[in-house]
């Protein structure tokens, strides 16, 4: 089956390269019975692939059973998993199977599987490394052959770091992963899908269908969808139900769109990779307009000393504040800062600029793109109180990078 047919049978709309991609390799592996990592953003659609890969593989026939591990209480998740006997602990008052028993010779899903405690990370390993598990109350193993899926939105590097992950077994986990894209990195397909939701909610309430116009469709494209696909859905429901108007402007669609989802700082500029551009990032752009800067100044002071050169009988037309700025430009530039600004009566001008007035101003200020970035990191962290996620966010980078940069400069929280 190929991957348009894939997409038909599942549901998925798009025709994003890395959504193709995401679904190759999920046909790909499906008849391995290796471990699958898939990881993504909240709101990606990560529950889609883990059945793309069930209803490929061998085990179709088998069950099929999807875990939400952040939804189970942390005193109870190893008895969901694994069973218990009777007796084991309070409220147990009879054998009860767990979900690795009852799915043997099938599928099972993991949904937010970073959210394990640590104990049931280890019972977890060793399901993985030898299909063995005991039952909580119990001391006999038992045996369970299951082919496991796992989902997680949260960055394992750090977690791993943090000691809150197992390393051995993300490495377990992850040996084929499968990453889905964020709608703003598939904005070809964001147009699609909203006429797909508006259009099935025109016909579940039983009401016209909405339709953007030229301005709307581009807001809707451009915007950041943090929320991804399960936000612009509940965008597109929103407003099919609430609008009496069905021909929708900007206007009205950005009253629907949350305005604190993105960085305040300057967008990244990025060229197109497939032309073979290059790529800038808002702290070359902003060290390139100091240095334009500096070129303008120096220009200027080269026009003022000739003016003073070759127009000097025409210096008295000149009001004391302009005087006292040349006279400071060409006489006083290489002096300290708190000489040169605490002039108090002007400076009579009698003679022609000295040969320091041609020198180039110097810039006391560290050019350091190293220092300018450890700056950045740490403000962004202070005005975060240590929160890593919203750092990333304000700096315009990924969680990842930022975890580099805070262990490569040594920076502390």
């Amino acid at each position: 089956m190929n991957i348009q047919d894939i997409k038909q049978r599942f549901g998925i709309i798009g025709s994003s390269p890395l959504l193709d991609r995401a679904i190759d390799i999920a046909r790909q592996v499906a008849p391995t019975d290796l471990s699958v990592l898939i990881t993504g953003e909240s709101g990606t659609g990560k529950e889609v692939f883990p059945q793309i890969i069930h209803q490929f593989s061998a085990r179709k026939h088998g069950p099929y059973i999807a875990v939400n591990c952040g939804a189970i209480p942390e005193g109870t998740i190893d008895s969901e998993l694994f069973g218990h006997e009777k007796g084991s602990f309070t409220g147990a008052h009879e054998a009860r199977k767990g979900y690795f028993e009852v799915a043997n010779g099938g599928t099972i899903f993991l949904d937010e599987v970073g959210e394990l405690p640590l104990a049931t990370q280890a019972r977890l390993l060793r399901v993985l490394e030898t299909g063995e598990y005991i039952r909580v109350g119990s001391s006999k193993v038992q045996k369970t052959d299951v082919r496991v899926v796992a989902a997680t939105n949260i960055n394992f590097v750090q977690a791993i770091e943090k000691g809150k992950f197992r390393e051995d077994l993300y490495y377990r986990l992850n040996t084929v992963p499968i990453s889905l894209p964020a709608l703003r990195e598939r904005r070809e397909d964001i147009y699609l899908l909203f006429r797909k939701f508006s259009s099935d909610f025109a016909a579940k309430y039983r009401m016209p269908g909405i339709k953007l116009e030229a301005d709307a469709e581009q807001l809707l494209s451009n915007y950041y969808w943090q929320g991804n696909v399960r936000q612009l859905k509940n965008i597109a429901e929103q407003i099919s139900i609430i609008e009496k108007t069905r021909d929708i402007n900007a206007a009205t669609l950005l009253r629907y769109l949350p305005q604190n989802n993105g960085s305040t700082l300057p967008s990244l500029v990025r060229s197109d990779a497939a032309t073979g551009g290059s790529e800038f990032s808002e702290r070359d752009l902003l060290y390139k307009v100091l240095f334009d800067m500096k070129k303008d100044l120096n220009d200027l002071k080269k026009i003022v000393h000739d003016i003073v050169q070759f127009n000097s009988g025409q210096l008295n037309h000149l009001s004391k504040d302009d005087m006292q700025l040349i006279d400071r430009m060409y006489n006083e530039s290489d002096k300290p800062e708190s000489t040169a600004l605490t002039i108090h009566q002007p400076t009579v001008i009698n003679s022609a600029p000295s040969a320091k007035f041609n020198e180039p101003i110097v810039i006391e200020e560290s050019l350091s793109l190293q220092d300018k970035e450890i700056d950045m990191i740490k403000k962004a962290l202070q005005k975060y109180k240590g929160k890593r996620k919203n750092a990333a966010k304000e700096l315009g980078i990924s969680e990842r990078t930022l975890y580099r940069k805070i262990n490569e400069y040594n920076i502390s929280e």
